[in-house]
C-alpha cells in the first residue's frame, strides 16, 4: 500500500514537531532539576474544560472522517462545524486562561516556569491554528459543493493532525499538573 504524497509530508511535519516538543519537555525537566527558582503557578480549571474540548474536536474530526469516507456530505458538513468550533473554543479557553494568570500576576518574566508555561501552551495553540487553516480549506470545500470523495483526503489529514495535537497536549497538560 503506497501513502499519498500528502500523509508522507504530513508525516514527515508531524515527525519535526515532535522532535520540538521532545526537545522542549527535555529542557522543561531539565530546567527543573537544575534551578531553585522554579515556583509552579496554579493549574487553571479552565485547562481543565479546554483539554475536555480539544478531546471532543478529536472525536469530531474522527467521526467527519467517517462520515466522509461513507460519502455522507451533510455529516461532514456537520462534523467540520463541530470540529472547527471546539477547535476555537479550545483557543479561546487558552487566551483566557493565560489572561488570568496574567492578571493573577504570573508573568512570564516572573519565573521559568511562567515562561515555559506559556511558552508550551503558545507553540501548541500556533500548530492548532495551523491546523484550523487546513480545516478552513476543507470546509471552503464543502461549502462549495465538493463531494465527500472530493474531501475524504483534506478530512482524514485533518484528524491525523487533530489527534496529534491532541496527544501532545495531553503529554504537556500532564506534565504541567505533576510539575
Amino acid at each position: 500500500m503506497s501513502l499519498a504524497t500528502e500523509k508522507v509530508g504530513l508525516l514527515v511535519f508531524l515527525s519535526a514537531i515532535t522532535v520540538l516538543f521532545t526537545l522542549l519537555i527535555i529542557s522543561y525537566n531539565g530546567r527543573i532539576l537544575l534551578a531553585n527558582d522554579w515556583r509552579p503557578m496554579p493549574d487553571p480549571w479552565l485547562l481543565w474544560v479546554n483539554t475536555f474540548a480539544l478531546i471532543m474536536s478529536s472525536v469530531a474530526f474522527q467521526r467527519t472522517r467517517q462520515f466522509a469516507r461513507r460519502g455522507q456530505i451533510d455529516g461532514v458538513r456537520t462534523g467540520l462545524l463541530f470540529s472547527g468550533g471546539l477547535a476555537f473554543a479550545f483557543l479561546a479557553g487558552q487566551l483566557l486562561a493565560s489572561y488570568q494568570l496574567v492578571g493573577l500576576g504570573y508573568y512570564a518574566s516572573s519565573n521559568p516556569a511562567n515562561a515555559f508555561f506559556y511558552l508550551l501552551t503558545g507553540l501548541h495553540g500556533v500548530h492548532l491554528i495551523g491546523g484550523l487553516v487546513a480545516w478552513g480549506r476543507a470546509n471552503a470545500r464543502v461549502r462549495r459543493g465538493y463531494s465527500a470523495a472530493q474531501v475524504f483526503l483534506s478530512i482524514e489529514l485533518c484528524a491525523m493532525y487533530w489527534h496529534f495535537l491532541l496527544f501532545i497536549w495531553l503529554i504537556l497538560f500532564t506534565m504541567m499538573l505533576v510539575t
